[in-house]
């Protein structure tokens, strides 16, 4: 559960580092490391450590109350993953991602690493959003404490689409329309960067602009804003570009548009790129949430025919060592090559596998079959009407 700002904050506690196991599998697999290559102005890796898994958002709490989120952070450092992406909105992730890094700065110092986070949404609701500029900056302040430093790299302004004023064609469907025929429908039409469409639009241009007050101090060095719907992303991006002071984000990030069943980020990317001049573009969730395994979350937004077309790409795949989880994330990761990867690690067994899959990428490991049973999820997913599909 997310913790609120002003609410006593629960303590993550680890054992003293010697007292915890550090054996063959908490050590790198050799081969090809993930520190030798940094994308974007930033330097990031092409895996990012998604932290949202420090939390009961997708582990127990007996689990988070042993070594093994220590251990896994770990061997993802020491495999060149020098990056991570947190939240307050994901419970206690800030806290125990804090704990496990302080506890590993004789091996890891500060600077070997990037801490990325969010800010203005806290809780589950509409209640749960405060993007005043107060609570932007109470919510950084408490989330440096959590993380146990006195900068961040990156700040994102957190599921913006919840708060700015509403501008779509469509509730769901295919939204590469907002780039050709439906650009006024979703405010998108040349000439009309600069409109603030309602108070929503408003409260988000109030928010970066205390950001760019804490990256002024020195307390960030990189903003940008999260979310799903790529349509508003880009909007929002190019409504700060074209209002005073002038500036591009520094980064964006969005999720589950840039995998096996939904690739729409690769029409979206050059617009950030170029319209909105955004220097860093990075993508999360490459199996869509949880959507792209065998037994996809109850929770997940996925209609009934989805989830049909994912069971025949399981069992499309099941000839295939790791199954659809490997052959997605060899798909998105092939896909995005420039631009990093947000990826949910739990466990060493999940670090490894990542890593691998990433090297097989990399190294066009067994590429012919490979692109052969992509080819195959991917037609599964057009048959059913679900290719390139968004929920919201």
């Amino acid at each position: 559960m997310a913790v609120q700002l002003g609410v006593v904050e629960p303590v993550f506690t680890l054992p003293p580092l010697d007292d915890v196991p550090d054996e063959p599998e908490d050590q790198p697999v050799p081969g090809a490391s993930l520190s030798k290559g940094e994308l974007g102005p930033i330097g990031l890796p092409e895996l990012v450590f998604g932290a949202a898994t420090f939390s009961s958002h997708y582990n127990t709490e007996d689990l988070l109350a042993t070594d093994v989120p220590l251990r896994t952070a770990r061997l993802a450092l020491r495999y060149g993953i020098r990056a991570f992406d947190t939240s307050p909105y994901y419970g206690t992730s800030e806290i125990v991602l804090g704990t496990v890094l302080k506890a590993l700065r004789p091996e890891f110092p500060r600077t070997s690493y990037k801490l990325m986070t969010k800010c203005g949404r806290y809780s589950p609701g509409p209640q749960g959003f405060d993007y005043s500029p107060a609570a932007i900056r109470a919510g950084i302040n408490r989330s440096l404490e959590r993380l146990n430093t006195d900068y961040l790299d990156v700040v994102y302004l957190h599921d913006v689409e919840y708060v700015c004023t509403r501008i779509a064609a469509k509730d769901s469907g295919n939204h590469a329309t907002a780039l050709r025929e439906d650009k006024a429908a979703y405010g998108l039409q040349e000439g009309d960067e600069s409109k603030v469409w309602g108070e929503g639009d408003q409260r988000i241009l109030d928010a970066i602009g205390e950001l760019r007050k804490l990256r002024a101090e020195g307390v960030i060095r990189n903003i940008g804003i999260s979310g799903y719907p790529l349509p508003t992303l880009l909007r929002l991006a190019l409504l700060v570009l074209h209002t005073p002071p002038f500036e591009p984000l520094d980064i964006i990030l969005s999720y589950s548009h840039l995998c096996i069943q939904n690739a729409t980020y690769c029409d979206f990317i050059p617009h950030f790129r170029d319209r909105a001049r955004i220097p860093n573009i990075l993508t999360a969730s490459p199996l869509s949430m949880g959507m792209l395994t065998p037994n996809p979350p109850a929770w997940h937004p996925a209609p009934p025919p989805l989830r049909l077309a994912i069971k025949d790409a399981t069992e499309q795949c099941a000839g295939w060592e790791g199954g659809l989880v490997n052959i997605s994330l060899g798909y998105a990761l092939n896909r995005a090559r420039e631009i990093p990867t947000v990826v949910g690690l739990s466990r060493l067994r999940e670090v490894h596998e990542n890593v691998r899959v990433w090297r097989e990428v990399k190294e066009n490991k067994d590429g012919p079959h490979r692109r052969d049973l992509e080819n195959e999820c991917v037609g599964i997913f057009k048959s059913a009407g679900y290719l390139d599909w968004d929920w919201a």
